[in-house]
């Protein structure tokens, strides 16, 4: 309940314009300086953590909703009228995001279902701009993740050399 309220209140204190929000909050003003304009994809990363907060099993449409959310703010990065460069970024969130919960949740199903829900969405082409490399690394991890049932981003040896692979290609 608790955490649903600051979610709440997140969602409503970044639908506010600048002028017109609270002041005082470190994290809330650093937004209001510098993503002024995209704050919709923060509001859809609030509605995707909501997901673990409110859900009781996380099942595949939740599991979606949680990528789609949690992950939205990877495409906002991307200050370029790309569209399709966009998308590449908002499917690498998507991957990122559910790597990330599936590591942190101890259900073996919701596990299994957050997997295969990142496993699914379809790997687009192109590379990642050369100044957001760091996101084609966790990207790169999240699959390998994934790939691995669900174990954390940096687990195993070849982790470190899988993110420094996608640091060069940018893949």
């Amino acid at each position: 309940m608790l955490g649903q309220m600051r979610l709440a209140w997140w969602r409503e204190a970044l639908g506010k314009p600048v002028s017109e929000r609270p002041r005082g909050d470190r994290v809330l003003d650093a937004i209001g300086t510098n993503w002024a304009g995209q704050e919709s994809a923060l509001v859809a990363m609030v509605d995707g953590w909501e997901v673990l907060v409110s859900a009781e099993t996380i099942g595949i449409e939740e599991a979606r909703v949680l990528g789609m959310g949690r992950g939205a703010f990877f495409a906002a990065l991307d200050q370029r009228d790309d569209r399709a460069g966009q998308d590449r970024l908002a499917a690498a969130g998507y991957r990122w995001a559910l790597a990330d919960a599936a590591a942190s949740v101890s259900d073996a199903g919701e596990r299994d279902v957050l997997v295969s829900v990142g496993l699914a969405r379809a790997h687009l082409g192109g590379s990642v701009p050369r100044d957001l490399r760091g996101l084609a690394v966790l990207e790169a991890l999240a699959r390998r993740a994934l790939k691995r049932g669900g174990q954390p981003l940096m687990a195993g040896r070849g982790a470190s050399l899988t993110a420094l692979r996608a640091a060069i290609f940018l893949t």
